[in-house]
């Protein structure tokens, strides 16, 4: 199995995750956050991408060694999801956060056979909302979602919750507090810096930014 620490050293190593304290960033959510973590930089990495790509076939086979399927979330999780496919073999297929507003105006790009059994591959989850869409939009069109599997999830309630209403779990192969744990042992971040993202993650709805 592959440690999830070691995929959050990746992530620090090739500068995916991003800080900033006094400009802080703004996400979908409208939260604003003192770190982003950007997965997709990953993809130009090639052992990252390996070592990603092969901690999604072992927790796939692992956790979900009956699905039929995988359904990446657009935009950020469809080559993670068409690249563990391939390694297990499986038909893919991919989830838009809306239906298109042309064409067929597919919300799923791909063939779905009812009743199947799919697990869905994301590339991070931080409240889950959009995570959780994706999910009901997969069992709307009449799969059977066996759950969500990220690269990186902040571990927040909201999350859980989000899930929870789709009936479905999710877990991913590294998260917010062994980033920090490796941020420590790389002094990737400067004490007051680590401060200030512990004072984030207890309360990230009503943070909003400090002086570094």
């Amino acid at each position: 199995m592959m440690e999830n620490s070691k995929i959050a050293a990746h992530l620090l190593q090739i500068k995916a995750v991003r800080l900033s304290v006094s400009e802080p960033f703004t996400w979908a959510s409208g939260w604003k956050s003192p770190i982003y973590c950007d997965n997709r930089l990953a993809l130009s990495y090639p052992e990252v991408r390996k070592d990603i790509v092969q901690g999604f076939v072992e927790e796939i086979r692992r956790l979900y060694p009956q699905a039929a399927g995988l359904a990446g979330v657009a935009t950020g999780a469809i080559a993670w999801g068409a690249l563990a496919a391939e390694q297990l073999g499986l038909p893919f297929m991919y989830i838009r956060s809306q239906a298109k507003g042309h064409g067929l105006q597919n919300m799923i790009e791909g063939r779905i056979e009812e009743g199947a059994s799919y697990v869905v591959i994301e590339d991070l989850i931080s409240t889950g909302k959009s995570s959780a869409q994706a999910v009901q939009a997969l069992q709307a069109a009449g799969g059977k979602v066996l759950g969500t599997l990220a690269i990186f999830s902040y571990g927040f309630p909201q999350a859980e919750q989000a899930f929870a209403a789709t009936g479905t779990g999710f877990s991913s192969l590294t998260n917010l507090s062994t980033l920090l744990q490796k941020a420590a042992e790389f002094d990737y971040l400067r004490p007051e810096e680590q401060e200030a993202v512990f004072t984030w993650q207890q309360n990230p709805e009503a943070w909003t930014g400090s002086a570094a």
